[in-house]
């Protein structure tokens, strides 16, 4: 088969890296991809993965068997319809389904209406009517852009003023455009964050193994929220029974309730869950695979993905077997200085070949080529990722591989997976 990956981060380095691996992979694409998928993946350039159409006419041309989408906004644009539409299988979401993670509105409401868990909240349109809410409220509070804003569009205010100063910064100023000219205010939940991916071809879903993402950027989970500073899989706090509620009181019934709105959803299923005190409750859905959760959870995988995509695409899911492998894997983020605000690009990046023949598994997040040599092209840059028997274990040989890799004030955070560690249990 020939195949193709959209998209040019970690995640979709993990994804190519993981297709790569099965016999039925004749030929992979990556649209635009990056200097570490070159060794594994035929890297295009020159055409926008947000070009529904130019996309497809690559798909058609290089007669690709199936196109698998990274990033929420192709997804969110309709480009699984259009390859469909052309007769191209391809493993994501619809437009309409897409919109689980599009509007966070959508997505409420839909959890209202259907009666899946997650927080009290509400929706506004109006600055000053979102401000009276908040007042009345109090903090913790948490102030959420509507749209699509890279990750970056959630505000966990701990107190009034950081709160009222945010729905300024997004209603007013603008500061996530236009996916801020409407929040969803919700209260703020007690507990641990978690996250579990699921594949579904729209009736039948199956819970990958779960992880958890750092998303501040700071040791001790301090400083402003990012994409996301590092990860682990398993996720300790998501025992058997934790993962077993959260499949039948939330995965399962968003999927039917998806399919009753005439939003049938096929392709990853994201689930960002807070486990509280009454259970797992939902903080976010995602319409594709996380970043860089699929970085720690692919490593464990130990069936066919592209098998697995196919029965996603074709809904025959419920006929294929998927088969997980033991152990523990962490990932460090490695983030150029300065991120999540501004920070310089085109820093040239030393010892990846130490850190690969070490034993660690680097994805490429952020990179290009200059003068032939690999250097920095965004805010995270490299995802170091260590596969071992424990949790620490994995942490101990992650840090081993970020060690080897140097780059002018690059930074990580230092306390991956504490949380894991702290719960001094089998699993970590």
């Amino acid at each position: 088969m020939k195949l193709l990956v959209i998209g040019s981060g970690g995640r979709e380095h993990a994804l190519a890296w993981k297709l790569a691996q099965s016999p039925k992979c004749e030929k992979l694409y990556a649209l635009p991809g990056n200097p570490g998928m070159e060794s594994i993946a035929e890297c295009i350039g020159g055409i926008s993965i947000e070009d529904n159409a130019a996309v497809v006419g690559l798909a058609q041309e290089k007669d690709i068997d199936l196109v698998v989408v990274g990033p929420e906004v192709p997804l969110t644009n309709g480009l699984a319809d259009a390859l469909k539409k052309a007769g191209i299988q391809a493993f994501g979401p619809s437009g309409k389904a897409a919109e689980l993670e599009g509007s966070k509105a959508f997505s409420k409401n839909l959890m209202k209406k259907y009666g899946i868990p997650t927080a009290k909240y509400e929706v506004f349109t109006d600055a000053e009517a979102a401000r009276d809410y908040v007042k009345r409220e109090g903090a913790p509070i948490v102030i959420k852009a509507d749209g699509l804003a890279a990750g970056k569009g959630v505000i966990v205010a701990m107190d009034l003023d950081t709160a009222l100063r945010a729905i300024g910064d997004m209603m007013e100023d603008g500061a996530f455009g236009r996916a801020g000219s409407r929040v969803v205010i919700e209260e703020f939940m007690e507990g641990e964050e978690a996250s579990l991916l699921a594949f579904t071809d729209g009736e039948t879903i199956v819970p990958m193994i779960s992880s958890q993402d750092h998303k501040r950027a700071y040791d001790g989970d301090k400083g402003p929220n990012t994409g996301g500073m590092g990860t682990y899989a398993p996720a300790p706090v998501m025992t058997p029974d934790m993962v077993q509620a959260a499949e039948e009181k939330i995965l399962k019934p968003v999927i039917a309730a998806m399919r009753e709105e005439g939003r049938p959803y096929q392709g990853c299923l994201y689930a960002g869950l807070m486990i509280t005190k009454d259970g797992p409750k939902v903080v976010e859905f995602n319409a594709r695979f996380g970043d860089p959760e699929t970085q720690v959870v692919l490593p464990l995988l130990e069936s066919d993905l592209v098998e697995i995509m196919m029965a996603c695409a074709e809904g025959t899911l419920d006929k294929t077997k998927i088969q997980w492998g033991t152990g523990a894997v962490v990932c460090v983020v490695m983030a150029s200085g300065g991120y999540p605000g501004n920070y310089a690009k085109g820093v040239e990046i030393k010892g990846l070949a130490d850190a690969k023949s070490a034993g660690s598994l680097v994805f490429h997040a952020g990179t290009a080529w200059k003068d032939g040599k690999i250097v920095t092209a965004g805010g995270r840059v490299l995802g170091v990722v260590a596969r071992a028997d424990s949790i620490r274990e994995a942490v101990t040989q992650a840090y081993e591989g970020v060690k080897m890799i140097d780059f002018q004030d690059a930074f990580y955070r230092r306390d991956i997976a504490h949380r894991a560690l702290e719960y001094g249990s089998s699993r970590s």
